[in-house]
């Protein structure tokens, strides 16, 4: 029996790992930490991946990691809160790849800091980059999609957008969740899904200063790459924070002080 299960076990692994294959997937904030980790796992399983992001060298790094390892992938340096690099990605996508299948919004950024101490330029860089960018990319990928009536749209949101724990990156968050859910309605039924992951903390350079156990990027990667396969409306992750939301949202007096115990006051940046 051992040996029947394990046949089937490999067979399974090798039917995932491909799962993908022919995919043209973009991922945004590809650079590092989430970002970067979907890229490797989506074309692991296959997929031909577009990692866009504003760090040119650590883009390319991404990319020369990837293709070393005999899977496809590209980098285009693009800020997603410029509507014409946007533009520009997606045309260069489609000149090199003929269309985009899935797209996966996970540019993100956060201060720690006191709102009132936020410059005007800073809370404008949030805004634009967590929430807008989205708004761009989604928009300059979706008509493709429609005419195809295929494709899938996965927005990397946060257990901030349930629970507010920092004013501005809440306010993206929370934003973010209703676009994406808004959008899954609008869209139900025109052959185009769109799926919201929720990642409470994970192991990256954002969450470096927060002194609790919390898994790797590796954990929202693949729930990326499963939700392509089998969308769904939204996942948290880890699972417990299903717990701590519903805590929250029943004995709020609870989050406030949680918060206030938890927030690191040393200014940080993704």
């Amino acid at each position: 029996m051992s040996i029947v299960r394990s046949r089937i076990e490999q067979k399974e692994a090798s039917t995932k790992s491909q799962a993908l294959t022919g995919k043209v997937v973009i991922v945004s904030g590809a650079s590092s930490g989430i970002g970067a980790v979907t890229a490797q796992e989506l074309a692991r399983r296959g997929a031909q991946v577009v990692l866009a992001a504003r760090r040119v060298s650590e883009l390319e790094a991404q990319v020369s990691a990837i293709t070393a390892a005999g899977h496809l992938a590209v980098a285009i340096p693009t800020d997603v809160t410029d509507a014409a690099q946007v533009t520009r990605l997606v045309e260069q996508t489609l000149d090199m790849f003929g269309r985009v299948d899935v797209l996966v919004n996970n540019a993100g950024i956060a201060w720690s800091k006191p709102f009132e101490k936020l410059s005007m330029e800073q809370i404008a860089q949030i805004a634009n980059v967590n929430l807008l960018g989205t708004l761009l990319l989604t928009r300059a990928v979706l008509p493709g999609m429609l005419e195809r009536q295929s494709g899938s749209i996965i927005c990397v949101a946060s257990v901030a957008g349930h629970m507010p724990v920092d004013p501005l990156y809440s306010a993206t968050k929370f934003g973010l969740r209703g676009f994406s859910l808004s959008l899954r309605r609008e869209l139900a039924g025109r052959g185009v899904s769109v799926s919201v992951v929720s990642p409470g903390f994970v192991r990256t350079a954002m969450s470096r200063n927060f002194r609790i156990p919390m898994p790797g990027p590796e954990i929202v990667a693949r729930t990326i790459a499963d939700l392509i396969l089998k969308p769904r409306r939204e996942v948290i992750i880890p699972g417990y924070y299903h717990a701590i939301i519903g805590i929250e949202h029943l004995f709020p007096w609870l989050g406030d002080l949680a918060v206030r115990s938890a927030r690191p006051r040393i200014e940080t940046k993704k």
